[in-house]
């Protein structure tokens, strides 16, 4: 079995993670919940974004449910191994994170509603874990397209600290770091709990609220 016996919460370096492959790994052409194209051409204006939460079935269904989200995907980022297999990421050999992409109408929502959600969504002090799934894969994670989202999710980071801290959390793990390239999970992740309402998610917040701005 891959990854047998080494420790999933400690990064991998470059040289010893998984070659992968050239090609791209199939996935679902449309969005199963609104038939838009899963990887475009998205519409003039709109914007994107991308997360990482813990498992990515919970994480995005947090985010398609927003008024003004035009579509949303999950995939792999962040790692090193070009178009992994979701086998491959769970082996902890890839480096990569469990991320939601979020393609959005900025006149209809802010990325500081988006940024809201994520902080409030899940424990960010957790490490390479979130909540019962441990591994690199699950680490939080910010991934910004442009200067101005960086700043914005620093701000955020920075105002959401002291009220985890006052809570009795411990410090904030995020990394906030430009947005490595996107790799689209396979068609069944996609939209993986309006396909399955039963099915797991181990997402949760800590009942902290994040002090930011929520208007578009």
């Amino acid at each position: 079995m891959f990854g047998l016996g080494r420790n999933k919460s400690e990064m991998i370096t470059p040289e010893a993670a998984l070659p992968g492959r050239a090609e791209p790994i199939p996935t679902a052409d449309a969005h199963f919940l609104n038939g838009r194209p899963l990887k475009g051409p998205y519409p003039e204006g709109l914007e994107t974004a991308m997360f990482g939460m813990g498992c990515f079935w919970g994480v995005e269904r947090m985010f398609w449910k927003l008024d003004g989200v035009y579509v949303t995907a999950v995939g792999y980022a962040g790692g090193y191994t070009p178009n992994a297999t979701y086998h491959e990421v769970c082996t902890g050999q890839t480096g990569h994170n469990e991320v939601v992409f979020v393609v959005y109408d900025p006149t209809k929502i802010s990325y500081d509603a988006l940024l809201q959600v994520f902080w409030e969504g899940h424990d960010p002090t957790q490490g390479m874990r979130q909540g019962n799934d441990r591994g690199t894969q699950y680490r939080s994670g910010i991934y910004v397209m442009n200067a101005e989202q960086k700043a914005a999710a620093e701000a955020s980071k920075a105002a959401f600290a002291p009220r985890l801290r006052e809570a009795g959390y411990g410090v904030i793990t995020t990394e906030i770091v430009d947005a490595p390239e996107f790799f689209f999970a396979e068609d069944y992740h996609q939209q993986y709990l309006a396909k399955n309402p039963g099915g797991y998610c181990g997402i949760g917040g800590t009942g902290v609220t994040c002090p930011i701005g929520t208007g578009a």
